[in-house]
C-alpha cells in the first residue's frame, strides 16, 4: 500500500510548501505563482484536515480519483478534508498564476456556516465538474480573496472570525450563483445526461436487477454517467426540480401503481421484486408519495 501523506494543519502545510509560518492558525491564501514542486514529489499521494478553494488558470499538476486538473483559464476547484490528491508533474516558481485558500474546519465549527459547509456540494464534486468562471466572475471572487487576505494580515481580535467566515460564506454563495450559471449554459448537455440516467434506470429495472441486487444507489448510475453523486444530483435538480434520489424513488413508486394494480402479488412480493428487503420499508415510501397505503391503493383503485 502506497505511504499517503497528511496535512493536518495549515503550519504544517506552510512548512511542507517552504512558506513562511503564517499569520492566522485556522486559514491561509497562497499565491500558486510562488509555489515550487519538485520532482520528488511527483507521484507522491497528500491528504489533508482542510478544506481547499483554488482559482487557476492553467493545469496545476494535481490528480484526484481517476482525474486530472487540466483545465483552462479562470477555473475554480474545491477539495473537502480527507480526499485523496496526487501531484503528477513537477512545478517551477511563476509557471502556474492564481491562489489557493486553505482554512480548517475548526474555524467554523460553531458557526452557521459549519453547521451548513455539507449543503455546499460542490466540495464533493469531481474534478472534471470545475466551475469555469468569467472575467467578471473572476474578478468578484478574487475581492473577496483579498478581502480576506488583508483581515488575515492584520491583528486578531474578537471579530476577526466572524469577519473572515462570513466572507468566506459569501465566496461560497457567489459559487453557488455561478455554479447555476453554468448548469443553464450547458443545458443541452445536460439533458443529455438526464436522458441517460432515465434510460439506465429503466435498463436496471427491465433486466430484474431489483429484485436480483436491490435498490440501485446515486453512486452506481453517477459511476456509469462518469460523474460524481452530488454534480449528478444537482444536475438533475437543476433541470428537472427533482434530486437524483427523488427520481429514483418516484420510479419505483410508479412502478408499484402499475403493479398493484395489474398484478395479484401481496404488497410483500411487489416489496421484493422492488428491492426491498423490509416490505414496511416500501409502504413507508409508498405512502409518502401517494397519501395511500399500498393495500388502501389496490382497494380504492
Amino acid at each position: 500500500m502506497e505511504d499517503i501523506i497528511r496535512i493536518k494543519s495549515i503550519s504544517q502545510l506552510h512548512e511542507m510548501m517552504g512558506f513562511t509560518k503564517p499569520t492566522h492558525p485556522l486559514i491561509s491564501i497562497l499565491d500558486t505563482s510562488k509555489w515550487e514542486i519538485g520532482k520528488e514529489w511527483v507521484g507522491v499521494k497528500a491528504t489533508s484536515d482542510l478544506y481547499t478553494i483554488g482559482l487557476k488558470d492553467k493545469s496545476c499538476g494535481l490528480e484526484y480519483g481517476r482525474n486530472s486538473y487540466d483545465f483552462g483559464e479562470g477555473v475554480m476547484i474545491f477539495t473537502a478534508p480527507n480526499q485523496v490528491v496526487r501531484t503528477r508533474k513537477a512545478q517551477m516558481i511563476g509557471e502556474i498564476s492564481g491562489w489557493m485558500l486553505f482554512f480548517h474546519p475548526d474555524l467554523i465549527r460553531n458557526t452557521p456556516l459549519g453547521k451548513n459547509i455539507e449543503n455546499y456540494h460542490f466540495f464533493s464534486y469531481d474534478v472534471h465538474e470545475a466551475l469555469h468562471l468569467s472575467d467578471a466572475e473572476q474578478r468578484t471572487v478574487t475581492e473577496c480573496i483579498e478581502f480576506i487576505q488583508s483581515e488575515i494580515n492584520q491583528r486578531i481580535d474578537n471579530h476577526s472570525q466572524r469577519v473572515i467566515v462570513s466572507s468566506l460564506e459569501l465566496i461560497l454563495n457567489y459559487c453557488i450563483r455561478f455554479y447555476e450559471r453554468q448548469f443553464n449554459t450547458r443545458s443541452a448537455e445536460n439533458k443529455d445526461v438526464i436522458s441517460q440516467f432515465e434510460f439506465l434506470l429503466k435498463d436496471y429495472y427491465a433486466s430484474g436487477k431489483f429484485a436480483e441486487a436491490g435498490i440501485p444507489t446515486i453512486e452506481y448510475f453517477a459511476g456509469l454517467i462518469h460523474l460524481s453523486q452530488s454534480y449528478l444530483s444537482d444536475l438533475l435538480r437543476k433541470e428537472t426540480g427533482y434530486t437524483a434520489k427523488d427520481h429514483l424513488n418516484n420510479f419505483i413508486v410508479e412502478r408499484a401503481k402499475t403493479m398493484l394494480l395489474g398484478e395479484t402479488d401481496s404488497v410483500s412480493e411487489i416489496a421484493y421484486k422492488l428491492g426491498f428487503n423490509y416490505p414496511h420499508y416500501f409502504s413507508r415510501l409508498f405512502k409518502s408519495k401517494t397519501g395511500l397505503s399500498p393495500q388502501e391503493y389496490r382497494r380504492v383503485n
